[in-house]
């Protein structure tokens, strides 16, 4: 089997690929406006689901167990958008809105649980922030502040992917990553109120800045995302390789203020959460009281694959780690034939190893997505190897897009 690199293939070339990329990224836009009507499909069933439910439930059986919990004591919508903006802004959305409207708890109670309004002390600032911030400028309320601010940042994200691409492998390369990001079932959180939208968009700003030396500017990006959610602390890990490789070769020392900025986000977050709620360390006590987060160092995602596998289709949420596990394998593969730069590999291996650490809340499509250099390396895949497969790859995508919308979206699954 033959190894890719970098040098094997044709990059960008600005005066030749100009037109060629013109093109793409107007195709690239008409795929990402049809990939978030994907996910509004999704939400769409599940506000028709939802609508029936209540009318069925509330309706007849009014002290029923299974009345909707969406709208118990409350009088049934006339139309699909509030219950759509529900899918939207379900599950770690409602915690970041929580922060967006009422801010951190200046306390935290003993033996919190999931179900008090503390619990929002889990959830990093930098997105609750940004939402904040365009709410006042956009009118419409917090919601749709939130949901405009991912469905831009989720078009950045896929451009500054698509860029790297080029950067890296050419033109056609960059297109298949930019659909493949787009489309991928974990790209659900670019429509959702959640934060992968944010630390993709500023991963990959950093990544760039890395490859062009700006230690900077690299630095300042990646510090941003490691307050933006816990993942992000893998971009200490890109910069210091960065940083060695850029010492090691060519004695560049400025190439440290990338790695000494990196954390300072993650940092200050909890130095600040420490001062304002006057408790030490009471992030990672909420994490253990609340969601129970222990480590498994992948425990988790192996039995539960094996469960989907022994007794298939009798849980969502082993169905999707399932999936989860076998699409990491894959991409990973793709990451060790076709190479990319060691920054990436760091970061993409930081991680996959916090994704799989946990005890609760493992392997997940969107945490895949958050590892999007390999999507890279697919694309290189899939132009080289395997063209004839791609348009299976975008219908399957695209349903799974859908579906996995869905799925999360009735809550049955974590997501």
């Amino acid at each position: 089997m033959t190894t890719t690199t970098t040098a094997d293939l044709p990059t960008f070339d600005p005066v030749t690929d100009t037109a060629a990329w013109r093109g793409v990224l107007r195709k690239v836009g008409l795929v990402y406006l049809f990939s978030r009507l994907c996910v509004s499909i999704g939400a769409a069933i599940v506000a028709a689901e939802l609508s029936a439910d209540a009318n069925i439930v509330t309706s007849d059986f009014p002290n029923s167990p299974f009345a909707d919990p969406h709208y118990a004591s409350k009088p049934i919508p006339g139309s699909a958008i509030r219950p759509m903006l529900d899918v939207l802004t379900s599950w770690d959305g409602i915690w970041y809105l929580r922060i967006v409207r009422f801010g951190y708890p200046h306390t935290v109670r003993p033996n919190i649980t999931y179900g008090m309004s503390d619990a929002r002390a889990a959830f990093f600032p930098a997105y609750p922030m940004l939402v904040r911030l365009v709410d006042r400028i956009l009118p419409g309320g917090d919601t749709i502040a939130a949901l405009f601010t991912n469905f831009v940042l989720g078009a950045a994200a896929i451009l500054i992917a698509g860029l790297l691409a080029r950067e890296l492998f050419g033109v056609r390369v960059s297109e298949r990553t930019m659909v493949l990001m787009a489309l991928f079932p974990g790209s659900f959180v670019l429509s959702f109120a959640y934060t992968e939208a944010l630390l993709i968009t500023l991963a990959g700003g950093c990544l760039w800045f890395l490859l062009k030396r700006q230690w900077l500017l690299a630095g300042v990006l990646a510090a941003i995302g490691t307050a933006t959610r816990p993942n992000g602390i893998a971009l200490v890990a890109a910069c210091a390789v960065a940083s060695y490789f850029a010492i090691r070769e060519r004695r560049e020392w400025r190439s440290l203020i990338a790695p000494l900025l990196s954390p300072l986000g993650f940092i200050g977050f909890m130095l600040w959460l420490d001062a304002h709620t006057g408790e030490r360390r009471v992030w990672f006590r909420v994490q253990t009281e609340a969601w129970g987060e222990g480590t498994s160092f992948g425990l988790t995602a192996i039995r539960r694959t094996i469960k989907a596998f022994s007794h298939p289709l009798t849980s969502p949420t082993n169905t999707i780690t399932a999936v989860s596990v076998v699409t990491l394998v894959l991409l990973l593969w793709f990451l060790r034939t076709h190479r990319l730069p060691a920054a990436f590999n760091a970061y993409v291996a930081v991680v996959v190893l916090l994704m799989l650490l946990p005890s609760t809340v493992t392997a997940r499509p969107r945490f895949i997505y958050t590892a999007f250099p390999m999507f890279i390396a697919a694309a290189v895949w899939f132009e080289r190897d395997k063209r004839d497969w791609w348009p299976y790859v975008i219908g399957a995508c695209s349903a799974g897009l859908v579906g996995l919308t869905a799925l999360y979206g009735v809550l049955g699954a974590i997501p």
